[in-house]
């Protein structure tokens, strides 16, 4: 028989198929029932959508998702080294302070510091001492707990980070008369970067519906400015929606950029990166027959 009279037929996956028209109806039955359901209120959903209060507390969602992860990502790193430290008391202290932040709820940890006032009435010393409630607003108060909060993470992160490159890089680096701080700082965060970046990415998403907890304390955010709207006008579905259709408008965005930060730091771990969806959809046109004269 010659290869040519062979015809090899394709496996069949009834299954596959069985459970992608499951998938398929599951999913029109769901939107059916949004774009039909006359409670979901959707009249009311667009004319909030781009009102002045949720834009307002959209923006305060955001800024305090940036400062919180700023705040985070740099006590990360700083307690990370520590950790990674010779010294035992320097070790301990940042053992400590991951322990203490991670082992209690972060909305504790909001209302506490909402609340320093009643253990240290005036922050400074002597003459140079302030008024604690002119001083720690609402709003610091947020971002204080949701950043420290962050930093004990993003700790765990950058440890496994730099734990994750080869020791011997260090050990060149020791022998061409580089100092410890040089070494971190110009050869391991750079190779850690591919391994720090995709739980960072994911921290940030966490941290932007994190955020929605300071509305205990009366910070408005995009959550609590809805929920100040719906109290007034008692549509509470639709007003939870603009805000749930924020937050995905957002998630969203924070997930294209951590894939573009993801490729460029994993272009050294890998020959042929991931392509972009630009250049997916740049081969899919290339592929189309052109149509015949």
């Amino acid at each position: 028989m010659r290869p040519d009279d062979i015809q090899a037929i394709p496996a069949r996956h009834p299954g596959r198929w069985a459970a992608a028209a499951a998938v398929l109806i599951l999913g029109l039955a769901l939107l059916y029932s949004f774009v039909t359901n006359p409670r979901f209120e959707w009249g009311v959903v667009g004319e909030y959508f781009f009102s002045t209060r949720v834009l307002h507390g959209l923006w305060l969602t955001i800024e305090l998702t940036v400062i919180s992860m700023l705040i985070g990502i740099a006590l990360g790193v700083l307690l990370a080294v520590m950790r990674l430290s010779l010294n035992p008391m320097i070790a301990g202290a940042a053992w400590f302070y991951i322990w203490l932040f991670r082992g209690t709820p972060v909305l504790v940890q909001i209302l506490f510091w909402f609340n320093i006032t009643a253990l240290y009435p005036r922050i400074g010393f002597g003459d140079f001492s302030f008024d604690a409630n002119n001083l720690i607003s609402p709003f610091v108060a947020a971002i204080l707990a949701l950043g420290l909060n962050e930093g004990a993470y993003m700790a765990e992160i950058v440890r496994a980070g730099i734990v994750s490159v080869d020791e011997g890089q260090s050990e060149a680096g020791a022998a061409l008369g580089m100092s410890r701080l040089q070494i971190m700082r110009r050869i391991v965060l750079p190779q850690a970067m591919r391994v720090i970046v995709p739980p960072t990415g994911n921290e940030a998403i966490s941290m932007l519906k994190t955020t929605s907890l300071v509305s205990v304390i009366a910070v408005t955010d995009l959550l609590y400015s809805v929920q100040l709207i719906y109290a007034a006008n008692y549509r509470t579905i639709p007003l939870l929606l603009v805000a749930s259709i924020w937050y995905l408008i957002v998630t969203t965005v924070l997930s294209i950029g951590q894939f573009y930060i993801e490729r460029h730091f994993g272009r050294s771990a890998t020959r042929n990166p991931r392509p972009t969806p630009l250049q997916r959809l740049a081969r899919l046109l290339r592929r189309r027959p052109e149509p015949s004269a």
